[in-house]
């Protein structure tokens, strides 16, 4: 972020400089060409020292634009000032329009009327002219480099200026020299000319100022975007982006999908991943990411179930899907607090019901078995060594009457203000299911607790020999 704020800074500074410059270029081009077109009596020249007198306008609402569109966001302006450049650009448009309207009305009605004449002083009017286009060439490739790099409107337009105003000064000098060799009526079809390139200079500028001023998205973003965001794991798909400019600064509205089970830190992430895959390809972006749950097709009736649980935050276990009869039957062994009433409990279960047969059908068979959750956050101890190994001798002399298992070790056992916890490892033959470890393993714990009333909970766990 310390990067971006430098960065623009930097763009800021370069743009209120070039702009600066842009108005001693302007200005002093405009004093020379009106006295070279008052000493030669040339419109052509004179109208180009007129479209420089707009420059010169233009250039000075370019740096106060510049100025203004650097006020960060406020209460009253969520977006910045960006487009104040838009709107700058949108007067000088106008201008451009007006000029080239009024030349060309001039240049025509000297053709129709015949008023044609030698030329004062076009050995001066030349040189300024030359001089001009120079300048000119040179603010142009300046001008342009600058708005390229800070994305500048306004510097973009004055760019445009300087450009129409170099193949203005061409035409100025073809007419001088036609003029000069006896083709009396040059001027004049030169100025005929200068209005033809202000006003196309006026055309483009006003269709590049108003899809900025309608938001219009900035030609390839969306592609790039779209191709920056779908790079990041964990994104379905990209539903829909929509993109504008304001000033230097490019604002996405990004909106993707994710599997709807993520959970909110796993999607925050993915979000973050977007942003900075975006800003690697377009630093002046700045995104916003919405995400949308999505369903994926292979996602399986087990897994849309324990989804809905745990978004409800009930716990369940043995979750058994079947069809019968044509129609989808879900039962399944619901927790919750063992000091509940059953009220408040067949409460819990029912709505959970509820939203299964929502995802499902209403037609889905939905049966709970309401069960009390194991405590939680028991303080214990120990065991004293004799009633650890008293409970260990039992668990091993039943061990073998269980098929499946065998090896009881890494026996603990722990005493609670509910009874004894107990925990053990087992091991058995790897080839074996987990169906039929599990049977074994349910075997030995019913007759463990069976022998040892005292024992409130066991932990099997089961390893492959």
């Amino acid at each position: 972020m310390l990067e971006n704020s430098l960065t623009q800074a930097n763009h800021n500074q370069e743009k209120e400089r070039a702009a600066r410059l842009s108005i001693i270029a302007s200005g002093l081009l405009t004093v020379l060409k009106f006295i070279a077109g008052l000493l030669s009596g040339s419109l052509a020249l004179l109208s180009e020292a007129a479209h420089g007198l707009i420059d010169f306008a233009a250039t000075i609402m370019t740096w106060f634009a510049i100025k203004q569109g650097e006020k960060p966001a406020d209460d009253d302006h969520h977006y910045g000032h960006g487009k104040i450049e838009a709107v700058a650009a949108l007067v000088e448009t106008a201008l451009l329009i007006i000029l080239a309207v009024f030349v060309g009305y001039e240049a025509i009605k000297r053709l129709v009327m015949g008023i044609t004449g030698e030329l004062d002083s076009t050995a001066i009017a030349m040189t300024v002219t030359v001089f001009a286009i120079c300048v000119d060439f040179i603010r142009w490739q300046h001008l342009k480099h600058i708005a390229k790099l800070t994305n500048s409107a306004a510097l973009s337009s004055n760019a445009l200026h300087f450009s129409s105003d170099m193949l203005g000064s061409i035409a100025v000098l073809a007419g001088l020299i036609a003029v000069h060799f006896g083709f009396v009526k040059g001027d004049a079809i030169a100025s005929i000319g200068v209005s033809a390139i202000i006003a196309v200079a006026g055309w483009q500028l006003g269709k590049e100022t108003i899809n900025t001023l309608v938001d219009s998205a900035p030609e390839g973003a969306t592609d790039t975007i779209r191709g920056a965001v779908e790079t990041v794991q964990g994104i379905a798909d990209v539903h829909s982006i929509k993109v504008r400019s304001v000033g230097a600064v490019i604002y996405a509205d990004v909106k993707i999908l994710v599997s709807r089970g993520f959970s909110l830190e796993r999607v925050s992430d993915i979000k973050a991943q977007a942003q900075i895959a975006i800003q690697a390809v377009l630093p002046t972006v700045e995104a916003t990411i919405a995400a949308e749950p999505y369903t994926y097709d292979d996602e399986t009736i087990l897994e849309r179930v324990l989804l809905i649980s745990a978004k409800r935050r009930v716990p369940v276990h043995h979750v058994t899907v079947q069809e019968l009869a044509g129609k989808l039957s879900i039962s399944l062994d619901i927790e919750v607090d063992g000091r509940m009433s059953l009220a408040a409990a067949h409460q819990i279960a029912s709505k959970l019901e509820t939203a299964i047969r929502n995802e499902f059908g209403s037609e889905t068979e939905v049966e709970t078995h309401i069960e009390p959750l194991e405590a939680q956050g028991l303080k214990g101890d120990d065991a004293p060594l004799e009633t650890r190994d008293e409970i260990a001798g039992i668990i091993k002399s039943i061990e073998a009457e269980v098929e499946g298992i065998g090896d009881v070790h890494s026996i603990r056992v722990r005493q609670t203000p509910r009874g004894l916890v107990v925990s053990l490892h087992v091991l058995s033959a790897p080839e074996l299911s987990v169906e039929s470890v599990h049977s074994a393993v349910d075997e030995l714990e019913r007759k463990v607790r069976i022998a040892c009333p005292q024992v409130v909970r066991i932990v099997s766990h089961a390893e492959p020999k």
